[in-house]
């Protein structure tokens, strides 16, 4: 069928499984950024950042201690996530009473700090990660070569993402979680430490973030700008999805690395601006995401 329209099978499968790959960014970057917002009313701009900076903890864990990808894999978004809780004590916490915009500002305003810092220190140039060699080499299926580390990324964020929503959705603690967002006065006269509850999310949210970073790692290179390059496409995900929505977040980032690989292969010169017309049509037909709730 597909070499009837002039697409050999494996053009075909190669361009979905690259879509898939970044789609599993997609996705647990926008889940991370749909759980600060669902919790603490934040636009996260420094998502991106701290993504990168994920990747550039694994780096210099490697580099410096000698840990390898696998502590890494564990070290990196727990160090990500208590720079992220910091973060929130210090500076995020003071501006839950104002308007939205002064958290996307503050956050805005991180994200080039960190990514000056880094571009200061190490340029602009990529820094190499290695593939583990567990998970190096590949597979032929048939129809198509499947590296094994592009495998197992595809894996761990099904695993994470899901498992984050079934934690959110179908738990205790997730329906505090969720409480809280509607009613924290209620909540905490139920004993709950809501304050310390919202710290513990958004760093939660970072640490997702850490976690993408280290396992763009081994694939693109780990350089300042990884981040910046990510979430512009990532918050359209977001808002596709619904701000908030974990299902959404999570649907909507694999269906959009799908739909944006398809494109490559059909209309190579739209792929960069798909994601952005979906966003646009979804907005005008439904403007609270596919996955939201109207307000």
């Amino acid at each position: 069928m597909f070499e009837l329209l002039g697409i050999p099978p494996q053009v075909l499968f190669g361009q979905l499984l690259l879509g898939l790959i970044n789609g599993s960014f997609y996705a647990v970057l926008s889940l991370g950024l749909a759980v600060i917002f669902g919790m603490l009313n934040v636009i996260n701009f420094a998502h991106g950042a701290q993504y990168m900076l994920g990747a550039f903890v694994a780096w210099m864990l490697l580099q410096f201690l000698g840990i390898n990808y696998w502590f890494a894999l564990i070290l990196a978004p727990i160090l990500v996530g208590l720079f992220g809780i910091v973060l929130e004590k210090t500076m995020l916490s003071r501006l839950y009473k104002l308007d939205h915009l002064y958290g996307l500002l503050l956050t805005f305003g991180l994200a080039l700090i960190i990514e000056g810092l880094f571009r200061h220190f190490y340029g602009v140039s990529g820094q190499p990660y290695a593939i583990p060699d567990l998970l190096s080499g590949g597979r032929n299926l048939g129809f198509m070569f499947l590296p094994n580390y592009r495998g197992w990324v595809v894996v761990v964020s099904l695993v994470v993402c899901f498992s984050t929503w079934y934690a959110i959705e179908r738990t205790k603690l997730g329906s505090y979680l969720r409480a809280a967002t509607e009613n924290p006065a209620l909540v905490q006269a139920f004993g709950i430490n809501v304050p310390r509850m919202i710290t513990l999310t958004y760093g939660f949210g970072v640490a997702l973030a850490g976690l993408a970073g280290v396992l763009a790692a081994p694939i693109y290179q780990v350089n300042p700008q990884m981040g910046s390059n990510l979430i512009i496409v990532v918050f359209a995900v977001v808002v596709i999805g619904g701000m908030g929505s974990i299902l959404g977040a999570i649907v909507t980032g694999f269906g959009l690395g799908i739909l944006e690989g398809l494109t490559k292969v059909f209309y190579p010169e739209a792929s960069n601006v798909v994601i952005f017309v979906v966003m646009a049509i979804v907005l005008l037909i439904k403007p609270a995401g596919l996955f939201g709730r109207e307000h």
